[in-house]
This record gives C-alpha cells, sequence and structure tokens, in this order.
C-alpha cells in the first residue's frame, strides 16, 4: 500500500491479478491496484491492451487464473454475490432493451436486485431526471440517439446504488457533444456523490480530464500509475514532433538528430515522425531543421508542446499511443483469419 493510500478505505485492492487463457496467453500479468473510496481511478491503455480482461475478473465474470482482489470489501472469489450485488457495471457494448421503454428498461434492473414499490418508482424517475431522459423515458430505445442509449446504459448501472461503478470504454462511438455530456455526468457522480467509479478508456483526453489517478497499461502489465499532472509532470521539458516528408529516411533522421549535442533528449521514431524532449524546444528546432535540411531530409510539420499522456505512455512503453492502437487493431485482423 502506498503512502497516500494508507488509512483510507480501499473500494478496490487487487494483488497480482494474472488471466491466462488456453494456449498460454497471458491477457493480465501481475496486476496490483489500490484505489481509495469516492474516486475516479482510469485504467489508460490501447485495446487489447488487457484493460476490459481486468474489469471482467474484478466484476466477477471472468476467475482470475492467480493473485486475490477485494471489491467494496468482498473477495471477487469467495465472495461473488456480494460483489455483484455492491457494483455497477456498464459494460463496452449497450445492454439496454430496444424493444422496451427507457423507463421500463430501469424497472426491470431494479426488479433484479430486489427493489419494489416506491423505492423502484422513485429510483427509475430520479435516473431519467439526472440523466435527461425524463422527456423520452417513456418512449422506446429503438428511437433513442445513441447518446442517449448510452446514457441509459449508465442510468441501468447505477439503479440499485452502487458502492463502485466500473464504466468500460463508457464514450465510445459518441460525437463531441454526447460524450462532453458524459463527461460531466461522471464528474458529478465522484465528485458531488462520491461513487467510486473505475473508468477504462483509450482516450487520452478522457483519462486526463476525468481521472483523478490513473494507471498506463500495456500489454497486460501496468507500466506506471499517478495523478495525470504527476506524470506529465516527469517529463522534463517540451515534447518536440517533426513529421517528415513522405520517402525521408527517418532512421537518419533520428541518427542526425543524436548528433546535434544534446539538443533532444528521449528521441524516438514513429513511422515519419521523429519524436524528442527539449528544455528549449523552440529553440532547439531551427538548428535540428537545418541540419535535417542539409542531410536532404525534409520536414513537413513541426509540433511543439507541453508534456502529454501520449508522451507518458511513450516514455514507458517505447512506443507511441496511436502505434499501440494500430499494432492492436493489427493483431485482432490477424486472430480472425
Amino acid at each position: 500500500m502506498t503512502a497516500s493510500t494508507a488509512g483510507t478505505r480501499l473500494a478496490i485492492d487487487a494483488s497480482d491479478l494474472v488471466k491466462t487463457y488456453k494456449g498460454g496467453v497471458q491477457a493480465v500479468r501481475g496486476v496490483n491496484l489500490r484505489i481509495p473510496a469516492g474516486t475516479v481511478f482510469g485504467l489508460l491503455g490501447p485495446n487489447g491492451a488487457g484493460k476490459s480482461t481486468l474489469v471482467r475478473m474484478l466484476t466477477t465474470l471472468s476467475a482470475p487464473t492467480g493473485g486475490s482482489a477485494s471489491v467494496a470489501g468482498f473477495d471477487i472469489v469467495r465472495q461473488q454475490k456480494q460483489v455483484r450485488r455492491a457494483i455497477g457495471c456498464v459494460a463496452q457494448n449497450s445492454g439496454v432493451d430496444v424493444q422496451a421503454t427507457g423507463r421500463e428498461n430501469l424497472l426491470l434492473q431494479g426488479r433484479v436486485y430486489g427493489m419494489r414499490g416506491v423505492e423502484l418508482n422513485r429510483r427509475a424517475d430520479e435516473l431519467l431526471l439526472r440523466f435527461g431522459l425524463a422527456e423520452v423515458g417513456n418512449r422506446f430505445v429503438k428511437t433513442y440517439s445513441g447518446g442517449m442509449k448510452r446514457k441509459l446504459d449508465v442510468a441501468l448501472g447505477l439503479m440499485h446504488s452502487p458502492q463502485v461503478l466500473f464504466l468500460d470504454e463508457p464514450t465510445t462511438g459518441l460525437d463531441p457533444e454526447a460524450r462532453s455530456e458524459m463527461w460531466e455526468q461522471i464528474r458529478e457522480l465522484a465528485w458531488d456523490q462520491g461513487l467510486t467509479i473505475l473508468l477504462t478508456t483509450h482516450y487520452l483526453e478522457e483519462a486526463d480530464q476525468l481521472a483523478r489517478n490513473l494507471a498506463i497499461v500495456d500489454q497486460g502489465r501496468i507500466v506506471v500509475e499517478g495523478t495525470p499532472d504527476e506524470l506529465k509532470a516527469q517529463l522534463n521539458g517540451d515534447a518536440v514532433s517533426l513529421e517528415l516528408a513522405a520517402g525521408s529516411d527517418a532512421d537518419t533522421a533520428k541518427s542526425i538528430a543524436l548528433e546535434q549535442g544534446g539538443v533532444l533528449s528521449e528521441i524516438g521514431v514513429d513511422g515519419l515522425t521523429l519524436r524528442g524532449r527539449s528544455a528549449d524546444g523552440a529553440g532547439a528546432v531551427p538548428a535540428l531543421l537545418a541540419a535535417l535540411e542539409a542531410a536532404d531530409i525534409h520536414v513537413a510539420s513541426v509540433t511543439v508542446a507541453r508534456p502529454s499522456l501520449d508522451d507518458v505512455y511513450m516514455r514507458y512503453t517505447g512506443r507511441s499511443f496511436n502505434a499501440a492502437e494500430q499494432a492492436a487493431a493489427h493483431a485482432a485482423k490477424e486472430e480472425k483469419k
């Protein structure tokens, strides 16, 4: 347990969690998590990093191969019934019945958890109002927009007033306006009501905006953990990114950058993009551009920015977030063949 969680009630406490599938494929490799109650904790990683598998174990949908964990104080293996009553879970794919109304979906969910009568109806009305669905509550869900369906998904997860809410990629497929509205709802649930939320996402901005603390997941492992500001503060100086012109030799460009006497540090190549860090990004760029031009390597664009979570990801994994996403997508295609 870290100093920040010492003496604090933990909503999720996982030690050395492992999930191995047939054929020896390890989707989760010794994950440790200590998540205090009443906070938004983000699991950030590309598709295929192991986030969803980890959530499936913590929500008792998949048995761990090794390690242990408790959620809301209950063991995920020995006390599955208690865990399920203490949590709400919003999966990536919508679980709503589109042939029923929004209100009917909520009432059915409440009955599953033993709610009846006045309590059941009051809670359904409360959630329809909270998520801006009161006026469409008696409409069939098949007439809802994507954003409205996603709000209903979250409302279903909250129907029985859980202690811990799992949100697995909650804004995937939403337009910018619907995504912004969902972010505001998540903030209010955690900050105003003290709900513990475990948020899995592959959107860097989403993790930065919502998570009080986050862990970056890569290839089934947590590679670094902290607040977004703490993680970005570890990267001194500006992030410098040069997009090379088509046909350029990126490896030669990297060698030239390395020869510039420390103008850039932490230099890496991602396709035709040359990345590095500099204490003075604006001052470093002219000399580097001149050296590249002298070698007949042309630059299409240059970006100088303060550290981002993408820079943090690259520091700890050796590749950009976008490259990891593309690799995961390619691997998924290969598995389907």
